[in-house]
């Protein structure tokens, strides 16, 4: 699978742009703020029917304009898919594949896997546990559709036992037959995503401890920890001794949107002790792993996105990955960078065919390839 070809209008600072893609590896150079990143996410976008970095679709419209479209040409199996995403202030986003508009955005994730590693992967070690579980769904979600289904139904009764709870505090009564409703629908939905996330764990994580002594060539042990309230008794029971707790802070306090991913290194958390060249090397295994996994489920290359990967990243590291990529024999890869004599020279390292794209206040200025040689 490779993306043939993409078009961009009002997108972000594209006023309008046509790519034809190499099928192997593609570059973005430029200056920062001249929109290098900003075709990594109309690609994205293709793919997850929404944006990596900005989850409000109105402010990626082009500045004073009213709409974006983005339009791209998938080769999948030997067959083309033509998937288009319109974007209109204040109307429902319309997704199509073949002309034929989707019903639900849900029926289109999965179909061009995709993986993104960027400079604000560091979240997913700093930041809290939300961004980790955002990473498992993410994956869980491009090859299990029921698993998203479930996901997004959970959301929802979420959301309405914390209203029903906020309502309760302020009209100082309790109603424990509504509040069993939505308490029976996170039980339905919630232990169905605690398995499957579960199940993903215990396969996931040999093939990242893997990738991890492969990128840094460390012997230090690795560990990919599940914690979930549900893994200490029936959910219902777990909701019901929350009860108390719940009311007083008027929202639900346990539940898989506490879930946790523990990363480890040593038998340590790597936030606190690990290196900092150990945790990129983490993180890179993370995504790489990625890859690899779905390629395993799908029976499919995902698409790989490195957004301004020297940011991050040394250059024996991003030598080290795209080594890794090539020999793995991964599908295609988009990559952005300030230094095209950099990107070009690594790339020879590496001897892998590709194209480049110099980027300029939202055009494109010059494009030139090189076959493998």
């Amino acid at each position: 699978m490779f993306l043939k070809s993409l078009s961009l209008l009002n997108f972000k600072n594209y006023r309008e742009a046509e790519f034809e893609f190499h099928d192997k590896v593609n570059c973005f150079v430029g200056n920062n703020g001249e929109g290098k990143t900003n075709i990594l996410d109309a690609i994205y976008y293709l793919s997850f029917c929404k944006s990596f970095f900005n989850p409000s679709d109105s402010q990626n419209v082009l500045h004073g304009e009213a709409f974006f479209l983005v339009q791209g040409e998938f080769e999948k199996g030997g067959e083309c898919d033509k998937i288009y995403c319109g974007v209109k202030k204040g109307q429902p986003k319309i997704f199509k594949k073949n002309k034929k508009e989707y019903d639900r955005l849900a029926e289109h994730i999965g179909g061009y896997p995709l993986v993104m590693i960027s400079p604000s992967d560091s979240i997913l070690i700093y930041e809290g546990s939300e961004e980790r579980r955002k990473f498992i769904d993410g994956i869980i979600s491009q090859y299990d559709r029921a698993y998203l289904d479930h996901l997004i139904q959970y959301n929802k009764a979420l959301a309405q036992r914390n209203a029903l709870l906020k309502l309760f505090f302020k009209e100082r009564r309790f109603d424990a037959e509504s509040l069993d409703i939505w308490s029976a629908q996170l039980q339905r939905h919630g232990q169905f995503i605690y398995e499957k996330r579960a199940d993903f764990i215990q396969q996931f994580e040999p093939i990242f401890q893997d990738y991890f002594k492969i990128i840094s060539g460390q012997k230090e042990s690795v560990e990919l920890e599940y914690q979930s309230p549900l893994s200490n008794g029936d959910f219902s029971e777990v909701l019901q001794s929350a009860v108390d707790d719940d009311l007083r802070k008027q929202y639900t306090t346990m539940g898989v949107h506490k879930d946790e991913l523990q990363f480890n290194i040593g038998g340590h958390p790597l936030r606190k002790f690990g290196s900092q060249g150990q945790q990129k090397s983490y993180l890179i295994a993370l995504k790489v792993a990625q890859m690899e996994f779905l390629k395993q489920i799908k029976k499919v290359n995902p698409i790989l996105l490195l957004d301004d990967i020297f940011d991050k990243l040394d250059e024996k590291r991003v030598t080290h990955l795209l080594d890794l990529v090539n020999s793995r024999k991964f599908g295609q890869i988009f990559i952005t960078d300030t230094h095209p004599e950099r990107i070009e020279q690594l790339l020879r390292t590496v001897k892998g065919a590709h194209k480049m794209f110099e980027i300029e206040n939202g055009s494109i200025k010059r494009v030139w390839h090189e076959e493998k040689k």
